[in-house]
């Protein structure tokens, strides 16, 4: 020490001014800020309670609420490191209340409804009692009322801001967390999202920022202000499938790819998306689902709903990509359906395997001989079932590959019958296609591969060939009961696989309900 006040007293009295302002600095940066912080908010209020209050007298008050809270709390330990990090400075409370953020966003979670969103949700009306204390002078009676409801204030925007938030930019809930066979990529809040809100400079340039512009989203939200009823349904029921799908555009899964497939279950059609626009559509079939004859609506649900048990030959909601086509391809029937079909059929006719050129298989040998099979009784798991390619191959002359944990794929069909009914949900899980061949014209573009696949869907005597795409197609298998078309009407679908019931009664969770 003596060697340090040495060499400072043959030092340069600027310098030993430098240093005792570095020193003063870091001994003002242990003290808590806000000197002012009395003054400023009683010109905000104006109410004498905060005449006499100290940053030293809030903190040990902040710290309890934040501890009471904890439980309230959606992020309570990144809440409580932010504000600890901080000294406990309420900025919320002194940059916000007095340039009106805090009340713009008040008027944002009042209008919540208008995302399909009940204000309850965020405890809207709570942070309304609690905000208008601030601008009644006489609301607050003592400067112990005024430290607390300071701190209560400050812990309550932080969690709501966040809540807020995250519902708007991510959806209140994540779908792969509430439906079985859902495989799409859904990006959450994290950490980040969440310190991304604490350090916000102007709240209301943010709630501003993330309203969300999609034109669907800012149609449905335009029909359930106007209160529209869709045909043969209630108002109540109307309202419900709007604010599914409503939240449903809210997750951030969409495709931004300038091309993909889009399956749409509910709607049972295929659209390649090039542009933002449709340059190829078609009707296909999908999945038997479990509410395939629509006797369940959003109305009657209860609580077994809130469980996501899909029928099992449900097409799966999904992302991939697209590499392959199949042409003529071998059908590797799927124990399920040897199970379930293969084993009555063959059971009551003999002859069932060869008029259906279904050839078995044991340890990668074909068996010449099928008579010896005992069906009904004994463990089939020991052999393969194949088709051969052909005109009644049940994936018909292609299908279309994509990695996926489900075994489905996009595929021709030679059960054209199907595409001329309403209800087409009564595949095993794939997708069938009305229009194969000019998917594959699509996909490969007009050349050789092209060519070469046409010529092989035709071939009388027709070999499996496999076709590697140039380059991987986006594929998105989704669910979306309601939607705005070109012309700006609302389209809505019945719930095939009873999507919404699960969703719509999960929303309601967030309401106690």
């Amino acid at each position: 020490m003596e060697h340090i006040t040495h060499k400072l007293k043959k030092a340069p009295v600027s310098l030993l001014l430098m240093v005792c302002a570095l020193l003063l600095l870091t001994v003002e940066s242990c003290k808590k800020k806000r000197s002012d912080m009395a003054n400023a908010l009683y010109k905000i209020t104006p109410n004498k309670a905060f005449k006499n209050i100290t940053p030293e007298g809030l903190t040990p008050v902040f710290q309890k609420v934040l501890a009471d809270e904890k439980k309230n709390l959606t992020n309570p330990q990144q809440i409580a490191a932010f504000y600890a990090q901080n000294e406990y400075d309420p900025i919320y409370v002194m940059d916000h209340l007095g340039n009106n953020d805090l009340k713009s966003f008040n008027t944002y979670l009042q209008k919540a409804g208008e995302h399909g969103l009940d204000p309850k949700i965020f405890n809207a009306q709570a942070y309304n009692a609690l905000l208008n204390k601030f601008y009644d002078k006489t609301a607050i009676k003592t400067t112990d009322e005024a430290y607390h409801d300071m701190a209560e204030l400050e812990v309550m925007t932080a969690n709501v801001l966040i809540n807020y938030s995250n519902a708007l930019q991510f959806g209140l809930i994540s779908p792969r967390r509430i439906y079985a066979r859902y495989f799409t990529k859904t990006l959450r809040p994290d950490s980040n999202s969440v310190n991304q809100v604490l350090g916000i400079k102007n709240i209301k340039t943010y709630l501003d920022s993330i309203q969300p512009k999609n034109p669907q989203y800012i149609a449905l939200q335009k029909a359930l202000a106007a209160g529209n009823t869709a045909p043969g349904l209630t108002k109540e029921e109307t309202d419900r499938i709007i604010k599914v799908n409503l939240e449903r555009l809210r997750w951030k899964n969409k495709p931004s790819e300038d091309k993909y497939v889009v399956v749409n279950i509910p709607d049972f059609r295929l659209d390649v998306m090039e542009g933002g626009k449709s340059s190829l559509n078609m009707k296909v079939c999908v999945g038997e689902g479990r509410n395939k004859d629509y006797t369940n609506n959003l109305v009657e649900y209860d609580d077994s709903d809130k469980t996501d048990r899909p029928f099992s030959r449900e097409t799966p909601q999904l992302n991939s990509l697209i590499y392959e086509a199949q042409v003529n391809p071998i059908w590797n029937i799927p124990q399920s359906i040897v199970n379930k079909e293969i084993v009555k059929h063959a059971g009551d006719d003999p002859y069932y395997l060869d008029n259906n050129n279904i050839e078995v298989y044991q340890n990668g040998k074909k068996l010449e001989d099928t008579e010896n099979i005992k069906w009904g009784s004994e463990d089939l798991t020991k052999y393969e079932f194949k088709q051969k390619p052909g005109d009644d191959n049940s994936l018909g002359k292609i299908k279309f590959l994509f990695p996926n944990k489900s075994s489905v794929y996009l595929h021709d069909t030679p059960a054209k019958a199907a595409f001329g009914l309403k209800m087409r949900a009564v595949s095993h899980g794939c997708v069938r296609l009305e229009k194969p061949l000019d998917l594959a014209h699509s996909l490969f573009g007009d050349g050789d591969k092209y060519e070469m696949i046409k010529q092989f869907m035709s071939e009388d005597n027709p070999k499996p060939t496999d076709v590697a795409l140039p380059k991987k197609v986006p594929v998105y298998i989704t669910y979306v009961t309601c939607w705005a078309d070109e012309t700006g009407t609302l389209q809505y679908r019945p719930d095939v696989y009873g999507l919404d019931i699960v969703l719509f009664a999960h929303m309601q969770k967030f309401l106690g309900i």
